[in-house]
């Protein structure tokens, strides 16, 4: 299998894991001392337990043939419902959104977030069924979407929630039949969608809330009257830029990590990463990431199945749609949704999507060879 596997792909993943779990460290040893006074190494032993787990599962996936990833990943589809329902009634509330499972030790789980790659799978094995050429025929993907999608707004996490439609309409525009059913379904779509939202207003859900619409507030944020409220968090990030320079002030050698930057080792992480290693190592970075990104494009275009092909193309439009949302609000290009960087940002959940997803694409990879 390893001879098999796409090698680029493979340790350029690696290497910038193993950043990502240099970059957690640096980034929150300070906020785990000092606000939680915990030990410095506390959210990096956290990305590490997640990420064996998430090698643990990968090697796993890897020995199965993607032609079973289709049923087991509807039913995880459909267990990842109900923990969307149960969050909204038992989760935890970060950030003033209820969109977090507490399992033991402290640690938590955002199903909202594995919903993303089990969509993406599902999908692409419910619309490469030959038999589904018709409008009705896709009535069940989007009954099931619009309902996840609900879920989520829900919480409230409308940035998951357009980034999980993002994905989802991305994939079935690229789909192999007719323009006069995409037509149909897409108007379908937004009709029931902007009913279901009228609906959801009238019964006094309220579907934005203060705190998003500051968000799109989001312009000179270093000016007086923004830099000590909404404009704090996007102005300490620009210090951080500004600080490091072209080579940076040394790994560790952050000074907006000590609580200046509220979400230094997360949403922000970047950054912090800029301050301390500068411009052109973090644009190293990045031009890593745009190689993972081109391997995936290469294994979706060699894909010899049609599943396999829309398994690729959904993950890759996954993670470059989460690398340019992150990076566009770190640079205060568009509103912060709080979406993290991929394979940088603290975070669990995400982490075991990322690396899952990109063993999904290997695997494409042994087949196609």
């Amino acid at each position: 299998m390893f001879k098999k596997m796409d090698k680029p792909l493979l340790f350029v993943s690696v290497i910038l894991l193993v950043i990502g779990l240099v970059m957690v460290f640096s980034a929150s040893n300070v906020t785990s001392f000092m606000k939680y006074q915990a030990s410095p190494y506390r959210f990096f032993y956290k990305q590490l337990l997640f990420l064996i787990v998430s090698i643990v599962i990968s090697l796993i996936a890897l020995r199965f043939n993607t032609k079973t990833y289709g049923y087991i990943s509807f039913v995880l589809l459909l267990v990842l419902i109900g923990f969307l329902v149960i969050v909204l009634v038992y989760g935890k509330i970060t950030n003033q959104a209820r969109s977090w499972i507490n399992l033991f030790g402290g640690i938590k789980i955002q199903p909202s977030e594995f919903v993303k790659v089990a969509t993406i799978v599902w999908m692409a094995f419910y619309c490469t069924n030959k038999k589904r050429t018709g409008f009705k025929s896709y009535l069940l993907l989007f009954a099931i979407i619009s309902l996840i999608t609900i879920l989520i707004i829900l919480q409230p996490d409308l940035g998951t929630a357009i980034i999980y439609i993002s994905i989802v309409f991305i994939m079935f525009m690229s789909l192999d039949i007719s323009k006069k059913v995409k037509r149909n379904i897409v108007i379908t779509v937004l009709i029931l969608g902007g009913l279901v939202i009228l609906l959801l207003m009238n019964n006094g859900v309220q579907i934005f809330f203060e705190r998003q619409l500051k968000r799109f507030d989001f312009k000179a944020p270093c000016s007086e009257e923004k830099f000590y409220t909404t404009g704090t968090q996007l102005c300490n990030g620009f210090i951080a830029i500004n600080n490091g320079g072209l080579t940076g002030l040394g790994l560790g050698n952050s000074t907006q990590k000590y609580l200046y930057l509220p979400e230094a080792y997360t949403d922000f992480i970047f950054a912090i990463t800029v301050e301390e290693l500068g411009v052109i190592s973090s644009c190293g970075i990045l031009l890593l990431m745009l190689v993972v990104l081109w391997r995936i494009f290469i294994i979706s275009k060699r894909a010899t199945t049609e599943r396999g092909r829309l398994m690729c193309y959904g993950i890759f439009w996954y993670i470059l749609i989460h690398i340019t949302v992150n990076l566009g609000g770190v640079f205060g290009l568009i509103p912060l949704t709080g979406v993290p960087l991929p394979f940088l940002s603290y975070g669990g959940s995400f982490l075991m999507c990322l690396v899952v997803s990109l063993a999904i694409v290997e695997r494409v990879a042994i087949e196609s060879r």
